[in-house]
C-alpha cells in the first residue's frame, strides 16, 4: 500500500490555494501575528503599509523569526523602510534586471535599488 500525502497552501486574505504561498510575520508595538500570503497579497500588504514604513523618521529593524511546527518557508518580517515594488520593479527593469511581474522582488535587486537612491 502507497500513501500519499498532500499540502495545500492558501491565502489567507483571499482563500485561495497555491504553492506560491509563505508566511510572513507582522510585528506592531512587541505583539505579532503570522500570516500566509501569495506574493500578489504581500505586494498589496507592502503598498498599504508604504505610507507608515516610508515615513521621514522611520527606521529600518531586523529580527530574527522563528520557526514554528510549520514546513514551510518562512519570510522575514514586514520591515521598516520597505520600498514599493512597483516602483522597484520598473527601476529594475530599466537598469537591465530581470525581475517577474508579480512575486517577490530578489533581495540583490532591493539592495541594488536602495544602493542606487542613498
Amino acid at each position: 500500500m502507497v500513501q500519499k500525502k498532500v499540502i495545500t497552501y492558501s491565502d489567507d486574505v483571499t482563500g485561495e490555494e497555491s504553492d506560491d504561498v509563505t508566511t510572513h510575520t507582522i510585528l506592531v508595538d512587541g505583539a505579532g501575528v503570522e500570516i500566509d500570503l501569495s506574493s500578489e497579497s504581500h505586494d498589496r500588504l507592502l503598498k498599504e503599509l508604504q505610507p507608515y514604513l516610508g515615513a521621514a523618521g522611520a527606521r529600518r529593524v531586523r529580527g530574527t523569526v522563528t520557526a514554528g511546527s510549520s514546513t514551510k518557508k518562512r519570510a522575514t518580517a514586514v520591515s521598516v523602510g520597505s520600498q514599493d515594488t512597483a516602483q522597484i520593479r520598473s527601476w529594475a527593469k530599466e537598469n537591465g534586471f530581470e525581475v517577474n511581474d508579480r512575486g517577490r522582488v530578489p533581495a540583490s535587486v532591493r539592495e541594488a535599488y536602495e544602493k542606487a537612491h542613498a
